[in-house]
């Protein structure tokens, strides 16, 4: 073989293992325009990210990308992006926007209950600094059960994370966490109005070991909400305000047996919020909470700083009493100062027939935001310890 011959087969050899290499490269990365998505705010582009969701999930690598792509705007009907993949890891790349249909009728014939769906899958990533938009504000003053029920849902998936993105004017709930093991949620911001119904900004459902820190959210509900069913959950470096706090509950409304346990709640600051650390049970519910921590939180100008109600009822006072209920116990709030909007600082309302026990208050400095005013505890049934200093005066039974 001559020598011009032998580097034309060389240079085409090294060719076709570069265009394997790329085509390779290229086949982990999946962006919906290459789908037939237009972005461009009013069509419909759903079929068009399902394409392209469908291509990298089915694709046997280590890493697969679907691309959605910035400076572009994307309409999206509920979809279902649905596992197991093949792909070890898949990420959902967000870096344009993504709204929702802004208009009630137009979900006419749809199941309004899901948006946008995660289901199934292992090493889920949801990562980029682009927009979600639920655009719910259509809904907000119509009845709950008639919404869209949330934007982002993550059900049934493991070790998976979501970084970086912007969520907000969910119908509801903004992201749902459920039915899912070992998920990351971090430098997240979420928005909605603070008159908008039940638009909480994290809620977990039957979920064990989930990480939430370094999120920003304001919305009309829970900033974090903790459902039934929950085990090992981490809630740290929180911003809440405006909203509900971070609470425990509602639990027990139907009347089922709540297994909730290992909830750390720390280095959270709620700004103006109607509660801050929050527990919340339904008197015909059963089972218990426990080993739960609050710890390191600041309040500025917060109506409800600290509160475990377990007559929680849709209108307060209304609910008759029943002789079962939820056992919360081995409860800690550490660290807790800032000022309180209310004259009761703290509330701890509990069941007279299944008192709430082992609650502990150490180094608590809570004064009203009101000049001149002064803040009290109030307690039924709570039995505890106290630790350094507690202001208000604590109100526990040994």
């Amino acid at each position: 073989m001559s020598q011009g011959v032998k580097i034309i087969a060389h240079l085409l050899f090294s060719w076709l293992v570069f265009s394997n290499i790329m085509s390779s490269v290229n086949a982990e990365y999946f962006n919906v325009i290459h789908y037939g998505a237009l972005g461009d705010g009013t069509s419909d582009d759903s079929l068009a990210f399902l394409e392209a969701w469908e291509a990298a999930c089915s694709t046997r690598t280590e890493n697969s990308t679907v691309i959605i792509p910035e400076n572009k705007t994307f309409l999206v009907y509920p979809v279902s992006f649905s596992g197991p993949c093949k792909a070890k890891n898949i990420t959902f790349l967000i870096l344009g926007k993504i709204v929702g249909p802004i208009s009630p009728l137009a979900w006419e014939g749809i199941n309004p209950s899901l948006w946008l769906t995660f289901n199934g899958i292992n090493g889920l990533n949801i990562s980029g600094s682009g927009i979600i938009d639920g655009r719910g504000s259509g809904w907000w003053n119509q009845s709950c059960r008639d919404h869209p029920g949330l934007a982002v849902n993550i059900l049934s998936c493991n070790a998976s994370n979501v970084r970086g993105v912007h969520v907000m004017n969910s119908p509801q709930t903004h992201i749902l966490v459920m039915d899912s093991n070992r998920v990351d949620i971090r430098q997240v911001t979420i928005r909605a109005p603070g008159s908008s119904p039940n638009t909480d900004g994290i809620h977990i459902h039957s979920s064990r070991n989930v990480n939430i820190s370094q999120i920003d959210i304001g919305t009309g509900d829970d900033c974090v909400s903790v459902g039934d069913s929950t085990s090992n959950i981490n809630i740290s470096d929180v911003k809440c305000g405006p909203g509900h706090g971070i609470s425990i509950g509602s639990l027990g409304r139907g009347g089922n047996f709540v297994k909730v346990e290992n909830i750390h709640v720390s280095n959270a600051y709620f700004n103006r919020t109607t509660n801050g650390a929050r527990i919340k049970t339904w008197q015909v519910g059963k089972g218990y909470v426990r080993n739960v921590t609050f710890e390191n939180l600041y309040f500025n100008s917060v109506e409800n700083p600290v509160i475990i109600d377990q007559y929680y009822c849709n209108v307060r006072g209304t609910c008759k009493e029943q002789q079962s209920g939820v056992h919360i116990t081995n409860v800690t709030f550490s660290n807790l100062f800032g000022t309180s909007l209310s004259s009761v600082a703290v509330s701890l309302h509990c069941s007279h027939y299944v008192a709430c026990t082992g609650i502990f208050f150490n180094s608590v400095q809570l004064t009203s935001a009101k000049a001149g005013s002064e803040v009290t505890s109030s307690c039924s049934n709570a039995q505890g310890f106290a630790f350094r200093m507690v202001q208000p005066e604590h109100c526990l039974k040994i």
